[in-house]
């Protein structure tokens, strides 16, 4: 039976193999009669053959279908019971009473696990080796036993004695006899019965260090078969091929992850082709064993590269990949293969591949989507017929499917043999992760026979033009797997799972016997394009057939031929060959990777395989070879010579400039500007930047930054580098930075862009120490073109001999440096990020930045004066109703392409398309300079474009023309097509009508000395050594660009493109990136004024008089045979027909007709017409549009963006060019297509409206035309049920592979972030990925902090974004390092007493206490804070003037506070975002450091005047202790320190600064340390309660002050009320302590510091006097500290005596009044210096919100206190936008709704309905007062000679009511009130010294008003009565009025009165 036929070397299974069981015979034959009853087929499954099995066949059978077992499942099969009994349980002994039973160690309680003792010696006795096993309790472990290795196999899987004899390496005991009694002592605990062979897994080997590690396989006998060579998911890169790798990419990284396998099957025959290819034996050097470098194999590759084959081919590689048990679930995470390819050349490649050796591509670690195929094949070898190739026209490529596939032998370079369908059918039998949710553990995958009919009918509905997708087949098998599961997936869904698992037969209802005859069916109505083949025996049958068939011819029609072989009972084999021509071609090309693509391609030319095509093209011309009529016309015209561009463009009538050259409007190179997108991005970019500094994980401080450096990296292109040098010289952003002066070089800009060359790394290297000495500075490493070289730098190190960049990225950007260094941030910038979105990836998702979308909800969120043209709008041109399809395929071209591959199938096709491409350029260049017949030798979109090429300079009076690109990726080739085109255009004398540039990275760009002249004339550019650097400066030069190079670079081009030529691309390769980023280069703004229409304008340039009379019928059209017929929807067909070309240009009979297509007409206004006269010439309405005819070819270049509805003249005025007679051309002005021949000469004013149709015109309107390879155009046109194009949902980049192929599909309603997930989720990078080890650190957050990641549509200015997101960060660390400081003038300066009350010793350093004493005070308020509060009357007469200015309108009363931005100096207090080494101790932050501690301690004193004891809370740093007593140690709080007089030491202040604060944890200023200049000093604090959390988190280090809970409505009087009180009680307990050391109270330092929490810096006026009294000085400010300051205030004589310090607020606008006086009495604020001993008596008013400050400097004079405000200091204050007295808000108490409130409402009427408000009484009473006192005060209002008479307070009653002070303390200094008549008197809580008496002493107006105020209704009765106040007073009754507040807020009582 042929089914049991193996080579002698396979024989597998048990020694009994082969011999009937009788003990089956009766049950298998009762089986198998009744399986043929229930079958639908005619053959059921032989008896025999069920009792002959080998081995595997029969384990398969008891396994329930399955043929791979997972090394753990595999020991349940064998030997077991039939699959319908209940198997019976292994019953073990039960273990010794005592004993240990732990898993993992012996019965003796000694670990033996290998992990554990792998570095300990273990004593192996002579004749023994180490092995591994396997127990089923610890699958992850091997345990380590010793055995005598005569009871194990040799390396044929034979000889091994029979039974068993070990010892424990644990315990040491020796002599086990037999395995069950040894498998008990190591406590393996099993099910089943216990066997060596199924537990004896591996061999143990010592690696280099010493270390025992798991070795081979111990090779069993059969497991070399059943264990099969794990390897992953190639993941359809795209053709059912494996992806592309650049060259060196393909191999293997040298550290896989542990548990990986290297997919490299090699049997017998495979082995000695890899060893006859050292290259291969090279590739596959660091073979990986479950993770481990095997040393004994490592010692071969060393000694014998060659000898590498030999451990491969004994079969010892283990299996980690999914099982085929359909009824066991397996957990994705297992690992799966690393694998690695096998660069090679292409005969070798198939040879290789043809014997078994599948060249594998590399891929990563990818969960699931792991594979397997066979080690060994089965069956003879086939062998393949000599002269295949030659007879079939193209090298089949046959895909391994199911089972064994086997050897192949003869004339292997004509097939081509890949496993990737293996693969895929692999992947899909592995359930995903993402359906374990659904209980997948539970459901089976996909049976095999699905798969392959599934397959089946995938092939039989591919169109003939179509190549089969991976991705398609692998969301076929999705979609059937989760149709199928559906019922279980909604039972889970449902949280009901099924009471028992389904059976395991349920879900597979297609058996293997019923296969053939359903694929069979399933191909019938497909035209024989695919073919089945049914085998009997083995798949050699079926190959065998197939041969014979192709051979004989009979396969011509035959696409696929499926073969199918289901002779081992439930399994089956499967192959499938793609012998059509077209697909076979593309699927074996698609097998090369780049690198061996070139090879082959430079092998063809250089051996002259070529020479044949060249020798046949000659034959296509009937009238003879086309070099000869070449060399005919250059004869005929050498005489007169095509004269230069602008000679013959127009005639001089045209516009001319004053010099009386011609002008072109069009030419205009546009200035460097940002547009709203690029701000938009750069600050998005900056956001991110701050938030990864705003984050708690201290991983940038900005703070700590004082300018901005940068590196830009770019890919090793010339013209990419002068661009970037470019971008960067016009941007300013080097000056903006600082880090270049005016006048900079261009080698200084040079310093600022690294190409990632063989240089690159020494000036890398000087980026790194320049960041290192600079840690100051902010380093912006970008990263351009991000996706190009991710090669990781262990696989370079592979590749030493190779291109220098290969792995250089990852070499420079990923070193350890840069990740370390805290001041280099790293930007990638990329088009196409998605190979760095992968499941290793270093970004973090929230440090990408995605370019905005221009819409959203259709609101236009840019507005720009252009439109961005990319990739989604050039597939929307494609669509139905749209009159220009920007996308096009040249159908003519593609089949004469499919002609001369069926002609020359040896050759690439890339060689073939190249020449085609270049003859059809050479023949139009001939047809339109007058060799008419030459257009029957081209396509008509080729002509097309030459033609257009050629005539536009025509079209312009300076010779501009247009650009054609035409990207040919080889650079062979290329150098091909340059030269030919080049010396065609020679001998058509057209040197100076257009350049030919052959553009690739490694050259600069070479341009004509003509042209070079023309591009200075149009560019005004006077420098005499001036050269093109880049494309964009090729500005309107007419060229043809051939772009060579496999990578594209980000060469941007300029707005003169008009045509690109993708038609060369290599289209077999596809993966989303190269896709998109060759069809980038089309990317395009166009002017947004003029409309994109349906209705397009024409252009005329695009036809010519031959063109408009033809037909376009398709009958008349010569195909080709064999051309792709269409099988596609009409819609489609419509389509693609519309795309293509009428005419084939393959056939040597030209049509009747020219070859034209849409291109003559213009669609749109120019509407074809049915009929034949030729399309009509009536214009149409834009929306309007007819049909295209099938036939019809691709549309022209029509300008779809005209800004008006008259038709342009394009080229109606070339009647100078007459003599060619391919350029007689239609003009759109006349009325019918006949007279375009003869159109007439032109008239001056056609002439000047034809000057503004320079083809720059047409280009700034329109973007250009892309033609594109038709297996590429359908790719981006076709989409997916969400319309996505099919493109997108390819493999993203070579350089990743799919983590399952369970996964969903990508949407086209998704984000840029979205995508960015899903890619994060489904794909896994490459061993040879630079982020394949990232995940190996072990931490799952392994994202770097610091790294960002750009992307944004090709060309749409990402360089712009983030060069000027360089400046916005160095401005903003500039900004950083700024703060707006308050800058207002002093008021009231005018009001100032005469001379003789100024201080006039102007040299003295400290106040004379005699002299100063005699100073009045001045009462004036000169603060411009208080520019709006009341002004204070005091005795000097000029205040009582009426004309007292009003420095600002009450309008202006809102008008932002002036400010001044000022740079911060080193003494400045800081914020809590500022961080720096020198104050992170002072802070008490540090990244290394864990927070402060601190204690809390209460601290209480009594105080009379509120009658209770106050308690108050410290809470104090261990750090800040020893500025504090204790009763003890960790005791009671008894005082805080305070120093003597008498000290002089310059090492700390003396006061203790306060600073109260609320709503600023943040932006307060606490930070003193830089201010103190490091000094010690103590700072407290002073916060509300319910702050104090947030404070003490942001502030650790610094000691706070706790106000009681009753203060948390308070306002800042309260803060300061407690600190004088609570100083004032801490000086008495520090007198008492130290009276005790023998101090005297006096001595004991009295003074304390009330500062604002806004003071940032400090000042000091130097004052240069002439002399001691001259009137002439000179002054200058700076910068000091503020120990500076206090230090020399401290020092004063006589300081005691003063009652109040103070300075000045820093202004600009200080004169030298200011300044002259060092000294003034006066008010002081904001930074005041108390002494708390004179002023125990004056107390601060603890309820005021508001000029408490100015209240108490009044009390504190009033008691006859020295107030002294030093004029040479001054205090800057910041503003603060956050927090103070901002942070109360007068709202409703009742309402929701948090509704602002006017002033007017603050007061009410008592018991009246008044909404009451949450606001304290005093806060409101103060607010009302302030803005609405005239109410009150009616006479006072403006009445500045008569002020209100305010009693013991102070306060604001608007800046339009004077007060008059007085204090009723007996012997208070007041002002002499005596001249005054009072307008008004405000009593404001009076206390017991306000008497009747007293208030008799003062004069008021008659009619005067009265307020008084009081805490109740009660206490205001009483106050009139004490007062008698109703003797001169009238009051009525609704005169009284409270605060708006409920009773239980205490509201504040007013009564008011008239004086009679």
């Amino acid at each position: 039976m042929g089914c049991l036929k193996q080579p002698a070397f396979c024989k597998m299974g048990n020694s009994y193999a082969g011999q009937l069981k009788t003990t089956r015979f009766e049950e298998v034959l009762h089986n198998s009669i009744e399986a043929s009853l229930r079958s639908n087929s005619l053959a059921p499954r032989p008896v025999f053959s069920q009792l002959y099995l080998e081995a595997e066949q029969q384990l398969s059978a008891l396994e329930g279908g399955s043929r791979m077992d997972n090394e753990d499942e595999e020991e349940e099969g064998e030997g077991g019971p039939e699959p319908n009994c209940a198997p019976n349980p292994y019953q073990m002994l039960p273990p010794p009473e005592g004993c240990c039973t732990t898993d993992g160690f012996c019965q003796a309680g000694k670990d033996l696990r290998l992990v554990s003792i792998s570095d300990e010696p273990i004593d192996v006795p002579a004749g023994f080796l180490l092995v591994g096993a396997k127990a089923p309790s610890l699958p992850d472990h091997l345990l380590v036993c010793a055995v005598d290795k005569r009871f194990l196999p040799d390396d044929n899987g034979l000889n091994a004695l029979l039974g068993f004899s070990g010892n424990c390496v644990g315990c040491g005991k020796k002599g086990f006899c037999y395995f069950t009694e040894f498998s008990n002592h190591i406590n393996l605990k099993l099910s089943t019965q216990p066997k060596k062979q199924k537990h004896l897994k591996y061999y143990l080997v010592r690696n280099a260090q010493g270390a025992l590690t798991k070795g081979p396989l111990i090779c069993w006998r059969g497991s070399e078969f059943r264990s099969r060579q794990t390897s992953t998911s190639v993941g359809p890169c795209s053709l059912f091929l494996p992806p592309e790798s650049a060259g060196p990419q393909a191999a293997f990284s040298s550290e896989p992850i542990s548990g990986t396998i290297p997919g490299i099957p090699v049997g017998p025959q495979q082995a000695g082709c890899a060893a006859s290819h050292p290259s291969l034996a090279a590739a596959v050097a660091p073979a990986v064993f479950n993770g481990k470098d095997s040393p004994k194999h490592q010692q071969l590759v060393k000694t014998n590269p060659v000898a590498v084959a030999r451990p491969l081919a004994l079969g010892i590689l283990s299996n980690s990949g999914p099982p085929k048990k359909r009824h066991k679930g397996w957990s994705p995470d297992s690992p799966s293969a690393a694998d690695g390819g096998c660069p090679q050349g292409g005969g070798n490649r198939a040879k290789c591949e043809s014997a078994g050796m599948s060249r594998m591509p590399q891929v990563g670690l990818v969960g699931p989507a792991s594979a397997t195929f066979p080690v060994v094949a089965s069956g003879e070898p086939v062998s393949v017929p000599d002269n295949l190739l030659k007879i079939c026209e193209a090298k089949p490529v046959i895909f391994k499917g199911h089972g064994n596939f086997p050897y192949l032998c003869g004339n292997l370079n004509d097939v081509v043999v890949s496993p990737l369908l293996y693969t895929c059918y692999q992947n899909a039998q592995s359930v995903s992760r993402a359906y374990e949710q659904y209980g997948a553990s539970a459901m089976q995958p996909i049976s095999e026979e699905m798969q392959l009919l599934l397959t089946v009918y995938y092939l039989v509905q591919l169109a003939a033009d179509q190549v089969p997708l991976m991705e398609d087949l692998e969301q076929i098998f999705l979609r059937s797997w989760r149709e199928s599961h559906l019922t279980e997936i909604r039972q889970y869904q449902q949280a009901q799972p099924p009471p028992f698992p389904p059976a395991p037969g349920a879900l597979a209802p297609v058996t293997s016997a019923q296969l053939p005859w359903l694929a069979g069916l399933a191909a019938s109505s497909c035209n024989d394009s695919v073919h089945i083949i049914e085998c009997t025996y083995s798949l050699a049958e079926g190959l065998s057939e197939m041969f014979r068939l192709l051979i004989e011819g009979k396969l011509a029609k035959t696409s696929y031929v499926v073969i199918i072989c289901a002779c081992r009972g439930t399994a089956i084999d499967s192959c499938i060959a793609v012998t059509g021509k077209y697909q076979a071609r593309i699927l074996s090309e698609s097998l090369l990777t780049p690198a061996e693509y070139q090879k082959e391609v430079n092998y063809e030319l250089v051996t002259g395989k070529v020479d044949s095509l060249g020798a046949f093209f000659s034959t296509l011309c009937p009238e003879g070879n086309i070099d000869i009529w070449l060399d005919k016309f250059h004869k005929e015209n050498q005489g007169r010579i095509s004269s230069p561009l602008t000679a013959s463009s127009v005639t001089k009538s045209s516009m001319l400039d004053v010099g009386g050259a011609p002008v072109c409007t069009s030419y205009n190179l546009e200035p460097h500007h940002i547009r709203p997108f690029q701000l938009a991005v750069a600050q998005k970019l900056l956001s991110h930047v701050c938030s990864i500094a705003d984050s708690s994980t201290q991983n940038l401080d900005l703070g700590s930054f004082e300018k901005v450096d940068f590196l830009i990296c770019i890919p090793p292109s010339e013209v990419t580098y002068q661009q970037t040098l470019f971008h960067i010289w016009h941007s300013g952003v080097l000056l903006e930075l600082g880090l270049e002066k005016e006048h900079m070089t261009r080698q200084r800009v040079e310093q600022y862009v690294l190409k990632l060359d063989a240089e690159a790394q020494t000036k890398f290297k000087s980026f790194l120490q320049n960041s290192f000495q600079n840690p100051h500075t902010l380093f912006v490493l970008i990263h351009d073109h991000a996706h190009w070289d991710l090669v990781s730098s262990a696989v370079h190190n592979l590749y030493s001999q190779s291109d220098p960049p290969v792995g250089l990225v990852d070499r420079l950007l990923n070193c350890r440096e840069v990740k370390e260094a805290s001041n280099i941030v790293t930007l990638h910038v990329t088009s196409f990020p998605y190979a760095l979105q992968t499941q290793h990836t270093l970004i973090s998702p929230y440090n990408e930045i995605h370019w905005p979308a221009s819409y959203s909800n259709g609101v236009d969120l840019y507005p720009e004066n252009k439109k961005y043209f990319g990739l989604s709008e050039f597939i929307e041109s494609t669509l139905s109703g749209h009159s220009l399809p920007l996308l096009r395929y040249d159908s003519s071209f593609e089949a004469m392409v499919a002609a001369l591959g069926k002609r020359f199938p040896r050759l690439h096709s890339a060689v073939i398309r190249t020449f085609v491409l270049v003859q059809h350029y050479a023949a139009a260049m001939m047809a339109v300079h007058g060799l008419s017949q030459m257009k029957n030798h081209t396509s008509v979109e080729t002509l097309e474009i030459t033609q257009n090429l050629i005539n536009s300079p025509k079209q312009c009076p300076c010779g501009h023309g247009l650009m054609v690109l035409l990207r040919v990726p080889c650079s062979p080739l290329a150098a091909v097509a340059y030269e030919r085109l080049a010396h065609v255009r020679a001998r058509l004398a057209l040197e100076e009508r257009f350049e030919i540039i052959l553009g690739s990275a490694s050259s600069g760009i070479t341009v004509g000395k003509h042209f070079v002249r023309q591009l200075k004339l149009w560019q005004k550019i006077e420098d005499a050594e001036w050269r093109p650097r880049t494309y964009l400066e090729l500005e309107g030069l007419p060229c043809i660009l051939i772009l060579s190079g496999m990578d594209l670079h980000g060469e941007s081009l300029p707005r003169s493109l008009r045509y690109c030529d993708l038609r060369l691309i290599n289209s077999s390769c596809l993966v989303r990136t190269a896709v998109e980023q060759e069809l980038g280069l089309a990317a395009y703004f166009v002017s947004n004024d003029a409309p994109l229409e349906k209705g397009a304008r024409n252009e005329a340039l695009e036809s010519d008089a031959d063109k408009l009379s033809s037909t376009d019928n398709e009958d008349e059209e010569p195909v080709t045979e064999g051309a792709p017929s269409e099988k596609r929807s009409p819609v489609k067909r419509e389509r693609c027909r519309s795309h293509g070309s009428a005419s084939s240009s393959c056939s040597s009979k030209a049509s009747s007709s020219a070859p034209c297509g849409e291109s003559s007409a213009q669609p749109g206004e120019q509407t074809r017409s049915p009929l034949p006269c030729g399309p009509s010439e009536e214009s149409r309405a834009p929306g309007e549009r007819q049909r295209p005819q099938a036939s019809q070819g691709p549309p022209s270049a029509v300008s779809r963006h005209s800004p008006g509805p008259v038709l342009q003249p394009d080229s109606s005025l070339k009647t100078s060019q007459r003599g060619a007679p391919v350029l007689g051309t239609s003009s759109s002005q006349l009325p019918s297509p006949g007279s375009s021949s003869s159109s007439t000469a032109p008239t001056a004013s056609t002439l000047v409206l034809q000057t503004s149709q320079c083809s720059l015109t047409k280009a700034l309107r329109q973007p250009p035309i892309v033609f594109l390879p038709k297996l590429v155009y359908d790719m981006v046109t076709s989409t997916d049920s969400s319309g996505l194009p099919k493109a997108a949902s390819l493999l993203p980049s070579h350089s990743v592979t799919w983590a399952s192929s369970f996964r969903p599909l990508l949407s086209k309603t998704m984000t840029s972030t979205e995508q960015s997930l899903y890619y994060r989720q489904w794909t896994a990078p490459r061993p040879s990925h630079m982020d394949y080890g990232n995940r190996a650190e072990g931490r799952m957050d392994s994202f770097h902090p610091r790294r960002l990641l750009l992307s944004g549509p090709p060309q749409i200015g990402k360089t712009g974004a983030y060069l000027q997101f360089l400046s916005i960060l160095s401005r903003m660390l500039v900004r950083l390092t700024e703060v707006d400081v308050y800058d207002e003038e002093e008021i009231n300066i005018n009001l100032r007493e005469e001379s003789d009350w100024h201080y006039l010793q102007l040299s003295d350093p400290w106040p004379d206490l005699e002299l100063f004493q005699k100073l009045p005070f001045d009462y004036i308020i000169h603060d411009p804070k208080y520019e709006d509060a009341s002004s204070i009357c005091s005795h000097h007469p000029s205040m009582r003037s009426e004309d007292r200015g009003m420095s600002r309108k009450p309008e202006d009363l809102y008008v932002r506070r002036q400010t001044a931005r000022m740079r911060l100096s080193k003494y400045a207090a800081y914020n809590t975002y500022h961080h720096c080494e020198r104050c992170h101790q002072y802070m008490g932050f540090h990244p290394r450091c864990q927070l402060y501690e601190s204690t809390l301690h209460a601290f209480a004193f009594s105080y009379s005047m509120l009658g209770e004891e106050i308690q108050l809370h410290f809470i104090i740093p261990k750090s800040k202790e020893h500025h504090f007593v204790f009763s003890q140690p960790g005791g009671q709080l008894e005082s805080m320190r305070l120093p003597l007089v008498t000290d002089k030491s310059q090492e700390y202040i003396k006061s203790p600064t306060f600073t109260p604060t609320t709503g600023r944890h943040e932006h307060g200023l606490f930070n003193l340390y830089h201010a103190m200049d490091g000094a010690s000093h103590l700072h407290v604090l002073v916060v509300k309660e319910y702050e104090m959390a947030i404070y003490k988190k942001y502030w650790p280090n610094h000691i706070m002050l706790v106000l009681p809970s009753i203060f948390n409505s308070a306002g800042v009087g309260a803060a300061h009320f407690l600190i004088k009180e609570l100083s004032y009680h801490n000086l008495e307990l520090e007198r008492n302590r130290q009276e005790e050391l023998g101090i005297k109270p006096q001595d004991i330092w009295p003074f304390i510091v009330i500062s604002d929490d806004s003071c940032v810096m400090w000042n000091v006026v130097d004052i240069d006097c002439g002399g001691e009294r001259s009137r002439e000085f000179s002054w200058s400010e700076r910068n000091v500290s503020l120990k500076h300051i206090m230090q020399h205030i401290e020092s004063a004589p006589n300081i005691t005596h003063y009652a109040l310090i103070g300075m000045r607020k820093w202004s600009s606008k200080a004169g030298s009044r200011q300044v002259r006086e060092p000294f003034s009495r006066c008010h002081v604020h904001d930074f005041i210096i108390l002494n708390v001993d004179l002023t125990q008596n004056v107390q601060y008013n603890q309820n005021r919100f508001t000029c408490d400050d100015v209240d108490f400097n009044l009390r504190v004079h009033s008691a006859g206190l020295l107030l002294c405000r030093f004029n040479r200091f001054s205090v800057m204050k910041k503003q603060v936008a956050v927090g103070g007295h901002r942070s109360f808000h007068i709202t409703s108490k009742v309402s929701n709704n948090p509704v602002a409130v006017v002033p007017a409402q603050y007061i009410c009427a008592p018991d009246s309905k008044h909404t009451f408000l949450a606001a304290p009484a005093q806060l409101l009473l103060e607010e009302f007062l302030q803005h609405h006192s005239h109410r009150f005060f009616p006479l006072s209002l403006r009445n500045h000679g008569h002020p209100v008479l305010s009693v013991d307070c102070y306060l604001n009653l608007g800046s339009q009511i004077s007060v008059c002070y007085v204090s009723s303390r007996p012997h208070s200094l007041n002002v002499s009130c005596s001249d005054f008549a009072f307008s008004g008197l405000l009593l404001y809580l009076c206390d017991s010294f306000v008497g009747a008496s007293f208030l008799k002493n003062f004069h008021f107006l008659k009619g005067a008003t009265l307020c008084v105020i009081c805490q109740d209704r009660n206490s205001l009765r009483q106050t009139v009565v004490r007062l008698e106040l109703e003797d001169e007073w009238q009051f009525r009754l609704r005169d009284e009025f409270q605060t708006a507040n409920a009773k239980e807020d205490r509201p504040l009582f007013f009564l008011t009165g008239r004086h009679i």
